[in-house]
Formats: structure tokens, sequence, C-alpha cells
């Protein structure tokens, strides 16, 4: 890999660590290791040049509450996460005998917003089969030879190397990649539609929310705050999403992480039953909701809402039952 790679070049080089895959794992298998893998080396290389200053601050504060850890260590890493462990890419290999072990407690000594996303991956049951299939070493060492380090791939590059890889793994498994990502060209001409007469983005420090019901990876979202920053440095975008897809929630919640926003603003759950920014109100609203797609599972909820008419979120009805776009209209 050079510096000249593009983000396509090096999801390529990603993907191909999946040679040492084959076997132990199905080809629609992969993505359970290479996603959670490449979101945990980014991870590792954003704290890289903070880990020993974090590890003296941390020996102060171990005894602390958690509260009291986050705050102190977040100050020192200076991103809004931190680990803990003296492991990192850097050494895990030391000890290929408890390459295992070492790499789940690397993981555990995480920030608890970092290992809440790594859970969703469920990458522990992987860490486990790659041991006991053998090829655990082989793996992480393709790994590390990755540089993944901000000064590398910046966040925007760095959003579209996930994109590409659940595009990838969306193609092994046979599903429609439109399920988890818009192509950067859409994002950007439905941004531009919806952004280029607001004169007030102008002002100076001026806040705007931007809201996406089905925020997938968190394309949509990271175009929007792009381009309000591109009008006006001093705006302050405020990003807002929530996705059903637990891979989908997990990859755009680093990504918000990494970029020093709230993640906590990212939720995880189905939208049309469990509206979880209901009691907000934004200013920016866009979405690539799922079209075509039934909502049988969800029928007895938006029924239900309906009946309440315009104090329910689906007043206007309800469409057939083999496509939701409507119901997502009317969410928003």
């Amino acid at each position: 890999m050079s510096a000249a790679d593009t983000h396509s070049q090096i999801a390529a080089f990603i993907w191909s660590i999946c040679n040492k895959l084959r076997g132990p794992y199905k080809r629609n298998q992969y993505r359970k290791v290479i996603l959670p893998l490449t979101v945990l080396r980014r991870f590792d290389a954003v704290l890289e040049p903070t880990k020993e200053a974090v590890l003296k601050e941390y020996a102060k504060v171990k005894g602390k509450s958690e509260n009291v850890q986050f705050s102190v260590l977040t100050g020192v890493s200076g991103v809004q996460f931190y680990n803990t462990s003296k492991l990192s890419f850097a050494n895990l290999l030391a000890d290929p005998n408890n390459l295992a072990v070492n790499l789940n407690g690397y993981i555990n000594a995480f920030s608890p917003n970092v290992r809440k996303i790594l859970q969703e991956f469920e990458f522990s049951d992987e860490v486990v089969k790659m041991a006991e299939k053998n090829i655990l070493f082989l793996v992480v060492k393709a790994f590390k030879k990755i540089d993944l380090s901000p000064s590398r791939v910046d966040d925007m590059q760095m959003g579209y190397i996930f994109e590409e890889l659940i595009r990838i793994g969306s193609e092994e498994s046979h599903e429609e990649a439109g399920d988890h990502f818009t192509p950067r060209e859409i994002i950007k001409l439905m941004v531009n539609l919806l952004l280029s007469d607001e004169e007030d983005l102008a002002k100076s420090h001026v806040v705007k929310t931007i809201y996406d019901p089905t925020c997938g990876t968190g394309g949509m979202l990271s175009v929007a705050e792009e381009y309000i920053r591109s009008l006006n440095s001093e705006a302050n975008p405020v990003l807002y999403g929530q996705d059903f897809n637990d891979e989908s929630w997990a990859v755009c919640k680093s990504t918000m992480l990494l970029k020093g926003e709230n993640a906590e603003n990212i939720v995880l759950g189905d939208t049309l039953t469990n509206d979880g920014h209901g009691d907000r109100h934004f200013d920016y609203m866009l979405a690539n909701p799922p079209f075509g797609v039934e909502w049988k599972n969800q029928q007895k909820f938006v029924e239900d809402e309906q009946k309440k008419g315009f104090a329910g979120r689906f007043g206007a009805g309800t469409p057939r039952i083999n496509d939701g776009s409507l119901l997502f209209l009317q969410h928003m």
C-alpha cells in the first residue's frame, strides 16, 4: 500500500485478507471478520499517538468511577474513546500462543462506547473461531500491516472504505448493496438540492441539526456535514440517525466517534416501531428509505399508530404491505 492509494484500492487490499479465511469461513461470512477488524484497526491507529500518555493517566484514575475515567482519559486521548490496555496492534503478535485471549482483552479495555460497537459485531466469537482454526495469527498479522492512521486516511476516505467493504460483502452474500448505503454521487446531489438556497448557513457559529431515519453507514449525514462546513467553517452541524441493521449501525457509530461527533445520536432500532428521536425536531432531514420492502413485521404497530390519526405518525394512511416507503415519508 502506498500513500497514493484510493479508498477502493485500500478496501480491495483489506478484502484480499479474506484469502486467509477460506475453508473455515464461507464467502458470505467474510464480513464477520473483515468489518470489525477494520474498525478495530482504525481505532487502534487513531489512539497510537496518545497511547503512553493515556496509560500513564489511567494509572492515576484506575480506581475512580467509569464517568471520571471517561472524562479524564478522553481528555488525554483527544477523542471520545480510549483504551487502557498495554496491548495494541504493534505488540499483539509478540505472544502467539495467547493471541486470542490477549486480543479479546485488548478489545475489553476500550471505553464503553467502543465496546458496545464491537459487541454488535459479535466479534469475540470470531476471535475464538479463528484461533481454533489456526488462522487468527495470520489474519491479525495482515491487518497490522495496514496503515489506517488519520494522517494516511482521513475521515471522509475512511467512510468510503467502510462503504466499499460493505458493498463487496453484500455482493459476496448476494444481497442488494443499496440496502446498506447510497452512492456518494447521489447523496451529494440530494444535499445540494436540500441546502443550496439556505442563506442562514453563512451565519457565524450557526447550529443546524440533520437527521436520517435510515442512516445506514452514515454517508448522507457525513456528506451533509461536509457541505455545510465547506460553506461556513464556523458552522456546527449536529448529526442524528437511526438504523435497524446492527452492522451498518456499528459502522456509522464508529464513523461518528472517529470524527468527534456525538455518537450517542446514532440509535440502533427499527425506526417505524421504535422512534429513537421521537422527542426531537430537526432543521434538515434526508433519507434513502428501503423502497419496495414489505412492512408486514411492523404491521400491528403501524396500524395501531395509524388509528391515532395525525396525532400519531401515520395519519395519512398506510401503503400496500409490500412497500413501506410512504411510512418513512410520514415519519419524517
